[in-house]
């Protein structure tokens, strides 16, 4: 099966962008292919590779970006969501900035798509 994540969450204020991650590398142990990580809305931030957790927590965005690199994700950050965060290019590492048609592309070739937020 071929899944599209769609996370909406913050990474440091609520468990779904973590969630989504112990999801994602289920569905790949299982045999499963992402066709596609969309971070959105105040899931942005689980691209940045500004954030710095504090040492008894899990760093969610590094996880993502090396999960994402590891595995060949193609991931996306939506831009309009990004820039009002202040997340540009130079600060995403490993995972694009692009619009909502990746989304939507991403939906249309999957057959589940699954939101965290």
């Amino acid at each position: 099966m071929k899944f599209a994540l769609l996370i909406t969450a913050a990474p440091f204020s609520t468990q779904g962008a973590e969630t989504a991650l112990r999801f994602a590398r289920a569905a790949l142990s299982n045999g499963h292919s992402i066709e596609r990580v969309f971070f959105f809305r105040d899931g942005v931030h689980n691209a940045s590779t500004f954030a710095v957790a504090p040492q008894d927590e899990a760093n969610v965005p590094t996880a993502w970006q090396q999960f994402c690199e590891a595995q060949a994700i193609d991931a996306v950050v939506c831009v309009s969501a990004a820039l009002k965060r202040g997340i540009v290019d130079s600060n995403v590492g490993n995972i694009s900035i692009a619009g909502l048609g990746l989304l939507t592309d991403a939906i249309i070739n999957a057959d589940r798509v699954l939101t965290f937020g």
